[in-house]
């Protein structure tokens, strides 16, 4: 892996970690789009680009993506004006050891028999391509670049930094 390319996943790293809630997208068998909030789980970027999430195995997330494993999962942090897309293959994972590493108190409000629930589903994601927006610049730098753009009818330039990445 090139330099760039590990610059570009620490970054991605960066911008999902400190963003609480992702909004993951799934299609239902009707070729509807559906989205749930969901908790990022990881404590670091994993070395196969996978991210997790606890899911109930009742649920419709988990039945949905056994028919169609292809997701989206959107992160917005607007207090850091960072935005993340990810393109990814979702599946249920049977892997209790990956749920005690990763189970937290936050998680047993959601599943309280706790890690060694039977409704306790780990939802891992193979991403399969990202792209993120990060703006560096103060909200004022950033009205005034948008104020100009307005006045001179040219788009504002240099409103940070967005980049796609591919097969992570």
């Amino acid at each position: 892996m090139s330099t760039t390319t590990t610059d570009a996943h620490s970054k991605l790293w960066d911008l999902i970690k400190g963003t609480r809630y992702a909004m993951l997208t799934h299609r239902h068998g009707d070729s509807q789009l559906h989205s749930h909030p969901l908790t990022t789980q990881n404590k670091t970027f994993d070395e196969g680009s996978v991210l997790y999430f606890f899911v109930p195995k009742n649920g419709e997330i988990v039945r949905h993506v056994a028919s169609d494993g292809t997701v989206n999962l959107a992160y917005a942090n607007t207090d850091d004006d960072s935005y993340v897309s990810i393109s990814g293959q979702a599946r249920l994972l049977e892997d209790q050891a990956r749920k005690e590493e990763l189970f937290t108190t936050m998680a047993k409000s959601w599943f309280p028999a706790g890690v060694t629930d039977p409704n306790l589903g780990l939802l891992a994601v193979h991403i399969v391509e990202a792209e993120y927006w990060d703006v560096n610049d103060s909200k004022m730098v950033q009205m005034l670049k948008m104020a100009k753009a307005a006045v001179t009818g040219k788009p504002p330039t240099d409103m940070g930094e967005h980049r796609k990445v591919g097969a992570v």
